[in-house]
């Protein structure tokens, strides 16, 4: 047996470029190979990215595939363990990892469990593996998995008898609160049972709607942590195996990251990823000097720079003059471009043509939504003209309730907040401000009651619960899917709860509309949670 190194690439992906992720594997192979690492280990699928959805069905992704091989076989020195579509000649198609020397092709390894729940959906494209895959290399035995296969305890345990000492784990496990951390408590207790060395790589970055948050990590049997990567970045993360010891070197230890600042960063990433990867030249924003919008701006320029960021103020009857004070004083701090569109003349001339329809009909929402397009439609006309992605500024609670317009403020290309509910947005502006050494959100924006100021002294409380109390009643039905019964047996009035679920249910038409944004909860408004239209379920038990 003798001493070696094993790299863990971190890295991300763009989906479907499979030329480009190749040429990165290549320079991340040549970088390891100059820090004497003797493998390295790329994550699920690292060739095409994931998910890679339906260009997994492409007819030409086969052809591809063949030639980012030819690529990576000019890497010579150090052998790769990395992720690909295999699809076979009887027209099987497979989550498979390759291991791969000197341009040879030493084995192939078949994903065996195949998640399908929440945001996964791979048995529509894949089919089931069936035989582990081991192999010798400098005296010591590596197995390898492929994500799911490792929270799959009969799986592992078949791997553990075949005498493997250490499992190379490739994943593309998605983030959520809290998930970085469960990783590596499930991990260390699993290393510990099964007497096994776990290398853990994960992918970063953000694709569409997920955050992958990297955070990959090498476990010794003993249960001890030899390697902790950092939680959104790209690198390459090497770690020694001493073979007089029999164990990992201590290596990298990248501290991990409290609550608010995960979520922040995360949404930061997925942001940048999302516009810069969409080939947007910069943003656009409503400033409104409300904090949805404060914070959004903020994540924009930490994201992209102030100089691809433009807000604009569109002030119209009921927005207080401190709204625009504030918002004038956080584009300044930041830097962004800001600019003020009075949409006074604009909305009375709508109120003009609407006249002979509505006539001496009592004024509703009907007008404060037309507040609401008129900006909608400043800003989509802006982003056409100059090219930027609108950023729609709304946060789950609001969008959980339909507290917000459709055309109007859910107008935009991407919901930075989208899964963020307004109690943590308050949260997230604070630590914010804590980490810059001014604060860039103004504390009037913070501490100031919440409105979407529309009509005469409105607050947000008036039409809704505070928000301490309708995010919990939210979490409830959302998140841990209880029933209006079970939710009012926890306590909180029986009436409150019944127009939150009447609310939640009748404005799942608004939501599909919306923008898509960041999940960073286990139950976000896009792939994981999804409820007919229209339907005669009655809430209750």
């Amino acid at each position: 047996m003798k001493s070696f190194k094993i790299a863990l690439a971190q890295f991300s992906p763009y989906i479907g470029n499979l030329e480009a992720n190749a040429q990165k594997m290549l320079e991340q192979a040549n970088e390891a190979k100059k820090q004497h690492a003797d493998l390295i280990i790329f994550p699920e699928l690292s060739i095409l990215g994931y998910p890679a959805e339906d260009l997994l069905l492409r007819p030409s992704l086969n052809q591809r595939t063949k030639q980012a091989f030819e690529q990576l076989r000019e890497i010579k020195d150090i052998v790769l363990v990395f992720g690909f579509v295999n699809e076979t000649e009887d027209g099987q198609r497979y989550n498979s990892a390759a291991v791969m020397k000197d341009g040879q092709i030493l084995g192939i390894y078949n994903k065996q469990n195949l998640p399908n729940y929440g945001v996964f959906d791979e048995k529509r494209y894949f089919n089931e593996g069936h035989q582990h895959l081991v192999f010798e290399y400098l005296g010591h035995k590596f197995g390898i998995l492929i994500c799911e296969d490792v929270w799959s305890l009969a799986t592992v345990q078949q791997l553990a008898q075949l005498n493997v000492e250490t499992v190379l784990v490739l994943n593309s496990s998605p983030y959520e609160v809290g998930k970085p951390q469960h990783r590596i408590d499930t991990m260390t207790a699993l290393a510990k049972q099964l007497n096994l060395n776990l290398a853990y790589v994960n992918q970063v970055g953000g694709q569409d709607d997920l955050i992958f948050d990297g955070t990959s990590f090498l476990i010794s049997k003993d249960g001890e942590l030899a390697l902790r990567a950092p939680t959104y970045q790209e690198g390459l993360f090497v770690v020694a195996y001493e073979a007089e010891q029999q164990r990992y070197k201590t290596g990298e230890q990248a501290a991990a990251l409290d609550t608010m600042a995960e979520i922040y960063q995360g949404l930061v990433l997925a942001t940048r990823d999302y516009v810069q990867r969409s080939g947007f030249p910069g943003v656009i924003l409503g400033l409104s000097g409300g904090i949805d919008s404060a914070l959004t701006l903020a994540i924009a320029v930490d994201a992209l720079g102030a100089d691809k960021v433009q807000a604009v103020m569109m002030p119209y009857t009921y927005t207080a003059q401190i709204s625009v004070e504030d918002a004038a004083q956080q584009a300044k701090t930041m830097g962004v471009t800001f600019g003020i569109a009075e949409i006074h003349s604009i909305v009375n001339s709508f109120m003009q043509t609407l006249y002979p329809f509505f006539g001496n009909s009592p004024a509703d929402a009907t007008e404060e939504n037309l507040q609401a397009r008129t900006r909608g439609t400043l800003l989509m006309g802006l982003s056409n003209k100059f090219g930027n992605l609108v950023l729609s500024t709304g946060n789950k609670s609001e969008l959980a309730v339909g507290y917000c317009t459709l055309y109007g403020d859910m107008v935009g290309g991407y919901a930075v907040l989208k899964d963020v509910y307004k109690t943590i947005v308050f949260e997230l502006a604070k630590y914010r401000n804590s980490i810059s050494e001014q604060p860039v959100i103004p504390e009037r924006v913070i501490s100031r009651p919440p409105s979407a100021e529309l009509s005469p002294d409105q607050k947000d409380q008036d039409s809704l619960p505070p928000y301490d109390v309708l995010d919990a009643i939210l979490y409830a039905y959302i998140e841990e899917d209880l029933s209006q019964d079970d939710i009012i047996a926890k306590g909180f009035d029986q009436a409150v709860v019944e127009k939150v679920v009447r609310l939640v249910d009748r404005n799942e038409y608004k939501r599909r509309q919306g923008a898509i944004g960041p999940r960073i909860t286990s139950r976000s408004f896009s792939r994981e949670r999804r409820y007919p239209l229209v339907n005669g379920w009655k809430p209750g038990l």
